[in-house]
């Protein structure tokens, strides 16, 4: 096991390599750079966009702008060195987690997302616990009744909810019960009130539940028929084996059956998605959902990011979510023997 993990480590590094390497050569190509946007912000233009395209090449400025402060600019942002010295100098401030300072934000890459971890732990962190603590009891109890009415309307209702876009839903519950034209029962914006911190201790805790209500609504309920149904699944498909017809034969009970034998075997194929759900419920964003409840989260950040050409928080947080991936998967492969010692890592080449 310790020479496997050793292996799948020095593997992160070309594929964390790789990765950057395609990113940063795509991103000397995009039109409208930092410097680009300054430029024609100091020439009193607005469009970054439309600024690159009325320039004759990267970086150069506009006609009529001194070309020495052009100059100084690029040095500003760090341009003047050629790409691969830049490409060098960053992997080398990655590897020490040193991202940088943002261009747009005065403060550094890692403080800028530490500062938005709040929402999207709270988003990321509720989603993966209800999902997973009603998705799996849900899909159990329709794999037992299967093909009964249970079943069946179990099964209509949690299939509308996934063909309902959660920011579609999200509009919904606003208007419904965020004080929209009916109801005014839940907040409409932000993870806490203004007065927080003003509040008794057990009132904060209320308070930010009931602010993480509707969000959270919107989050999961899309969700929850991809887990119901590949639990259903698996269960129904252990359940049909022989060895479970020779437990019942031998007069077991039903629920030593299904926890002893089949529980084991089946959660399995759940254990893929469960790390890397786990991890990703501490570095989620969701555009749209922030937006709409007015959540400055990483999604956000992402997005303004890479609209305003952020390099820094671009590369950063793509380095840092591209590790947070490949730990996830080796964790993944981890957990698949934990369940199933019949699982060897030499079969895993």
């Amino acid at each position: 096991m310790a020479a496997y993990i050793l292996k799948r480590i020095l593997l992160m590094l070309p594929t964390l390599f790789g990765v950057m390497l395609i990113t940063f050569m795509v991103i000397q190509f995009v039109p409208g750079g930092p410097v680009e946007q300054l430029v024609h912000q100091l020439q009193g233009q607005a469009g970054g966009g439309e600024a690159a395209a009325g320039t004759q090449g990267l970086y150069r400025g506009a006609q009529g702008l001194d070309q020495q402060r052009v100059a100084e600019l690029e040095e500003l942002y760090g341009f003047d060195k050629p790409p691969w010295e830049r490409f060098v100098v960053m992997m080398g401030n990655y590897l020490t987690f040193d991202f940088g300072k943002s261009f747009f934000h005065p403060q550094s890459v890692i403080d800028l997302i530490i500062s938005k971890l709040p929402v999207s732990i709270s988003l990321g962190l509720w989603t993966f616990l209800l999902t997973y603590s009603i998705c799996i009891p849900l899909g159990i109890a329709k794999a037992v009744r299967d093909g009964t009415s249970f079943d069946v309307i179990t099964s209509t209702i949690i299939l509308i909810g996934y063909a309902i876009p959660g920011f579609v839903l999200g509009i919904a519950l606003l208007v419904l019960l965020g004080g929209g034209s009916f109801l005014d029962l839940f907040p409409l914006r932000g993870l806490v009130s203004d007065n927080w911190s003003e509040l008794p201790w057990w009132q904060q805790i209320l308070d930010y539940l009931w602010h993480m209500v509707l969000p959270i609504t919107s989050l999961v309920v899309g969700s929850f028929a991809i887990m119901t149904m590949l639990t259903k699944n698996s269960f129904l498909e252990e359940i049909r084996k022989q060895y479970v017809l020779t437990a019942r034969s031998k007069g077991l009970a039903e629920r030593t059956v299904l926890y002893k034998h089949v529980f084991r075997n089946a959660t399995i194929p759940l254990v893929t998605n469960f790390p890397a759900a786990f991890i990703g419920a501490f570095f989620t964003g969701s555009l749209l959902i922030e937006t709409i409840f007015s959540l400055d989260g990483l999604g956000l950040l992402s997005y303004e990011s890479v609209l305003k050409r952020d390099y820094p928080v671009v590369l950063g947080t793509l380095f840092l979510f591209t590790l947070m991936g490949l730990i996830a998967k080796l964790l993944t492969d981890i957990a698949y023997v934990v369940i199933d010692p019949r699982i060897q890592f030499e079969s895993m080449r």
